[in-house]
């Protein structure tokens, strides 16, 4: 979430699935990464697949677990699972069993950590299944609103790197926005870190850990610290010549890490505790995770998502926000972050269409909703 100043995060409340129910097994993916076995003769959810949703780690043992228990349970039920629009919530007799199975599971975990790996691998799984045959793996889009043709990627500057420290209710949600930063930028300059995936925090902690704390920096209104403005951490970096004009020029030997929390103003608390939390087991008590503040404006999705206020912007125009205001300051003048910014501004535009003209398609309001209790 981000805010003028300091950062906030915006509310995604866009469905993931269609109104009327869907049925995994009659479905196919379209995109040609999809491996096209018979699910009965092969892995529930391969590697292949898994990556075509915009991850680069392999699939999380306890999501293949949970999606393999879905498939041994449609065996023993003799029926199919259907997965109905709030985000790909199972139905039926098939969905009352399985939340009696997955509760009982639940409960009995010993502590909140092993119930946190498992409520976040379930999500993910019947997303991931759910998700079979309808949406597109590259934008997270209904096949019939993909909008992966109209997007323009871009190299990202290499002494930049962006994690996308998403929660499960929030991977491949339609209206997403952080699933953009990938999409313009690539997988690698823009890595996905599921909540409560031990895989993917795993790879992001190893990462972060390399770079050391004064590179790695948070975007989130930290109470309980001084927010930094960009330029008070950056703008102060001695320029090894007075005029700087190619991007050799600048050193990128240190790789500045952004982490960007995406998922709901109420989910981003819990989120942003367990990165403290990690943060001081690996670099001290004392060490709290340095975050900063943008003067970032609103993103163009304020013009059909509801949002808590219009002081708050959704993740990828706090990214391009990001670039834009480090474009200003000598150190990175001379990188073109002005045009990677804009090239997610553009990404931004093109979602906004796609959103809108599916829900003038299908006979819904286009119109944002206010909140009367936030208005001042």
């Amino acid at each position: 979430m981000v805010s003028l100043n300091p950062w906030k995060r915006a509310f995604f409340l866009f469905p993931i699935n269609k109104t009327q129910i869907l049925t995994i097994t009659t479905h196919r993916h379209c995109n040609s990464s999809l491996s096209t076995t018979n699910m009965n003769d092969a892995v529930v959810v391969s590697l292949q697949e898994w990556q075509g949703w915009g991850t680069t780690s392999p699939v999380p043992a306890m999501v293949t677990q949970i999606a393999e228990d879905l498939k041994l349970l449609e065996k023993d039920f003799d029926s199919q699972m259907k997965f109905g629009r709030a985000g790909g919530k199972l139905q039926g007799n098939f969905g009352h069993q399985e939340d009696k199975k997955h509760r009982a599971t639940y409960k009995a975990l010993p502590d909140s950590e092993a119930k946190l790996k498992f409520y976040s691998a379930r999500q993910i799984a019947c997303r991931v299944l759910g998700s079979k045959g309808y949406l597109c793996q590259k934008c997270w889009l209904a096949m019939e609103d993909c909008m992966c043709s109209q997007i323009t990627s871009c190299l990202l500057f290499p002494g930049i790197k962006f994690w996308l420290y998403m929660h499960p209710k929030d991977f491949l949600r339609q209206n997403n926005t952080g699933k953009l930063l990938w999409q313009v930028f690539g997988v690698d300059a823009a890595t996905l870190c599921l909540f409560g995936i031990p895989e993917h925090e795993q790879i992001m902690w190893d990462s972060l850990k390399l770079a050391g704390r004064s590179n790695v920096w948070c975007l989130y209104p930290n109470k309980n610290a001084i927010l930094e403005s960009v330029e008070n951490v950056f703008g102060q970096e001695p320029v090894a010549n007075s005029e700087v004009t190619s991007e050799k020029q600048v050193k990128v030997d240190t790789t500045q890490h952004f982490i960007l929390i995406d998922g709901t103003w109420s989910n981003s608390a819990a989120m942003f505790r367990r990165l403290q939390d990690q943060a001081k087991s690996i670099w001290g008590d004392e060490e709290n995770l340095s975050c900063i503040s943008l003067n970032a404006g609103t993103s163009a999705m304020h013009k059909l998502r509801p949002q808590p206020s219009w002081d708050r912007t959704c993740t990828a125009a706090a990214a391009a926000g990001l670039l834009s205001e480090l474009q200003l300051l000598p150190r990175f003048s001379s990188v073109g972050l002005d045009k990677q910014s804009e090239a997610v501004e553009h990404a931004l535009t093109v979602l906004l269409e796609a959103l809108t003209k599916r829900r003038l398609r299908m006979g819904r309001s286009i119109t944002r909703k206010v909140r009367p209790n936030n208005i001042c």
